[in-house]
């Protein structure tokens, strides 16, 4: 089971960290992603990391002001978001499929899928 926590409000500019930790179980070797939902729009990608951390993927939106890690000690994956802007506001869904290396940016690629975390900014 996958659960996202520490979403929020936040003013345009600003950062925040939202975060997702694997409950009864490790997933292990298993890529981990992000992905959001805005009202009245589809899912889309957001990023992603392998199970080694060596190798990420961004959207083009979130490129150079996301950055996506991961502690497997701690069964965590992590999204650090700064200089956010109105139009990242969504509802943020971490996401873990079984490609250790490979972090493709297709929904139905991965199996498993948190509950999901709000993140609201102001202009």
């Amino acid at each position: 089971q996958l659960q996202a926590y520490g979403g929020g409000l936040v003013q345009a500019g600003g950062s925040l960290r939202i975060s997702c930790v694997a409950c009864g179980g490790t997933f292990k070797m298993y890529s981990m992603g992000w992905f959001r939902q805005a009202p009245g729009k589809e899912r889309e990608f957001v990023a992603a990391v392998s199970w080694y951390g060596d190798t990420t993927n961004y959207a083009d939106s979130v490129k150079g002001r996301f950055i996506v890690s991961r502690d497997n000690t701690k069964n965590t994956v992590y999204l650090q978001m700064n200089n956010l802007k109105p139009e990242d506001t969504a509802v943020y869904y971490c996401a873990a499929g079984p490609f250790t290396r490979a972090t493709p940016d297709v929904e139905n690629e991965y199996d498993y899928w948190g509950q999901g975390t709000l993140v609201t900014v102001s202009s």
